[in-house]
């Protein structure tokens, strides 16, 4: 009988599926961190491999390209933020502008948690969006525009309940949120304190039709 021989493989033994999903998620909470304090135009790759002990040439074994790899980390940073969202904004225990408020404190807490360092990912690609890939722009837009109809079905249920007029535009009035939301959470970056965001929002809500 002839007994066969299995030569072991040259090189680095084949990473499973589950190495490849973490590396890849590794990567992807590196970019957040760097792009969320530097911008997408300003941040190397480099220093986010570093950070999670990757070889240069390894990168485009996860991602195509440094524009693919933005965009994943968009992607993440939506699906957090999203979920942020609806853990208060779905919060039956509270009233809809107490959902609202309870965003913003919370919001407030990771800001300072970060030393006011890191900003609104979306808000901060926003402003350099001329920079971006053309890809990036409907990406973008559509973050907002999921924000926004979160806001608005809050602002909707408040009008339900006569906390809010009839006549109101919800969806006018969450679009006005997150543009001056945006326009806060920058100020209060430069300031290296919260109170950006707390003029804004004392005034956004006694702006609100009663």
């Amino acid at each position: 009988m002839t007994t066969s021989i299995t030569k072991p493989r040259r090189g680095r033994p084949p990473k499973n599926q589950a190495d490849n999903r973490d590396t890849r998620a590794e990567l992807i909470r590196s970019g957040l961190e760097q792009l969320t304090e530097s911008g997408f135009s300003a941040s190397g790759i480099d220093p986010i491999l570093k950070k999670v002990g990757v070889p240069k040439g390894s990168f485009y074994h996860y991602f195509t390209s440094k524009e693919a790899f933005g965009l994943a980390v968009i992607e993440s940073y939506a699906n957090y933020f999203a979920h942020k969202l609806d853990t208060y904004l779905l919060d039956e225990n509270y009233p809809a502008f107490t959902r609202i408020a309870n965003f913003v404190e919370n919001a407030k807490s990771g800001l300072a948690h970060h030393q006011f360092k890191r900003g609104c990912l979306i808000g901060n690609l926003g402003q350099e969006v001329d920079l971006l890939p053309e890809s990036f722009r409907p990406v973008l837009s559509d973050v907002f525009q999921a924000w926004q109809n979160r806001i608005a079905e809050c602002l909707e249920l408040a009008k339900a309940n006569h906390d809010l007029s009839q006549s109101a535009d919800t969806q006018k009035l969450a679009e006005y949120f997150w543009i001056g939301w945006e326009g806060a959470v920058s100020r209060t970056r430069l300031t290296q304190d919260a109170t950006p965001i707390d003029n804004y929002f004392h005034h956004f809500m006694a702006g609100l039709p009663r």
